[in-house]
């Protein structure tokens, strides 16, 4: 079944942000009233950015994420790895999903896409249950108006899980995430028993911002992934930096 969810209208394609200066290096929680405002002004700003992408450029750019995601060591070593749905014109991650038997003979393809067990979220209330999917299991709309897993198949223990990609409204260079105010992440990436797996904030480029405001129980993703490479969220060093289109 295509990934692809639903979409709102595009509009014309809008200029991405231009580079932001270095954050700094220590996180300072702000006040819960001043994080909030800054956060809503955020999350309409970027979310309305994302709207305003092409369908043709929305695809460019996901397409360009999806190669830098299969040169990061992170990825390459998961066996099971958490994907999502994209909804809202996020980045779109479906191309490494839909693999068939048959891509094995494509040139360039990259094996190890085709060999991970991927999981996709079922929203359950207030949490997100885990399940593992491939391209011949049917997906259906959950609750949320998002497509997911049925709730008879498999699921993923925490232990069986590798990777995490998370999707985001922004990261900042420093790793912290700006979601869609649901706390789904949050809970999840808090319990102990999926706070230690290595986990990539998937954003385009114009959404890693410098810096976040945060609250005091916000977690820091380990890596962030736009379209223009792989970014190491503590240190700030560039893991992948590649056109992997070979194009200017």
């Amino acid at each position: 079944m295509n990934l692809e969810s639903s979409r709102l209208s595009e509009a014309q394609s809008q200029p991405e942000a231009q580079s932001q200066p270095e954050a700094q290096s220590q996180p300072e929680a702000q006040s819960q009233p001043e994080a909030k405002s800054q956060k809503v002004s955020l999350r309409r700003s970027l979310l309305q950015t994302r709207r305003s992408l092409t369908r043709e450029v929305w695809r460019e750019k996901s397409d360009r994420l999806c190669a830098h995601l299969q040169s990061c060591d992170r990825f390459i070593q998961a066996h099971t790895v958490l994907s999502y749905v994209s909804i809202r014109q996020e980045p779109d991650l479906s191309s490494l999903l839909s693999f068939s038997g048959e891509d094995l003979q494509k040139p360039g393809l990259q094996k190890q896409v085709l060999q991970k067990q991927w999981g996709l979220p079922r929203c359950v209330e207030k949490s997100l249950s885990w399940h593992i999917w491939s391209p011949d299991r049917p997906l259906q709309v959950g609750a949320y108006g998002i497509l997911e897993p049925e709730g008879n198949a498999p699921t993923l223990d925490p232990e069986s899980v590798d990777l995490i990609l998370v999707p985001a409204v922004a990261c900042d260079r420093r790793g912290y995430r700006l979601g869609y105010g649901g706390g789904f992440y949050d809970r999840l990436l808090s319990s102990p028993d999926w706070a230690d797996k290595p986990t990539i904030g998937i954003v385009f480029e114009f959404a890693r911002v410098p810096r976040l405001a945060i609250d005091s129980w916000d977690l820091p993703l380990q890596a962030v992934c736009t379209e223009v490479g792989v970014f190491n969220a503590e240190h700030e060093t560039l893991l992948t930096k590649s056109n992997p289109f070979g194009e200017d």
